[in-house]
């Protein structure tokens, strides 16, 4: 890869990873809070019962795949390219590339195995970041 494309090589995709990120989180910790107050007004569970959060971490789960699959469509593209040539220039133009092969809905290819990847390590890590808060006696998400 150093040979065909410098240093520069081993970065690709970098720039679609840093966005991943940011959506991955806002929609996993803004979901879970709303979907928390929507859980405790359907059920009549309390915000801090492991019910509730349980099923607000699951709903996180899913529409943060849903949030975050384009941009694991595009990661991929971008990090699968052969190394002796590019086919795409950046993000913007792999995602417009993978629009015009496959439509607005190919960006979603793959939603369900990430979703099965998503759902319990979301639920988990939601699940244990809450048991931390309620042992150091810190206020809950």
């Amino acid at each position: 890869m150093y040979k065909d494309q410098g240093i520069g090589g081993f970065y690709r995709g970098l720039e679609v990873n840093i966005m991943r990120a940011c959506v991955l989180n806002a929609t996993q910790m803004g979901c879970y809070d709303i979907t928390k107050g929507y859980v405790c007004e359907l059920t009549g569970w309390e915000r801090m019962d492991v019910k509730t959060r349980f099923c607000s971490a699951a709903v996180a789960g899913f529409f943060m795949t849903c949030t975050v699959s384009p941009f694991d469509r595009v990661r991929t593209a971008l990090m699968n390219q052969p190394t002796d040539k590019k086919i795409y220039t950046g993000p913007l133009d792999c995602a417009g590339k993978l629009i015009a092969e496959g439509g607005v809905i190919s960006l979603w290819r793959g939603f369900i195995p990430l979703w099965a990847r998503f759902a319990p390590s979301t639920t988990i890590q939601l699940l244990t970041i809450e048991a931390l808060y309620d042992m150091a006696g810190l206020k809950s998400i």
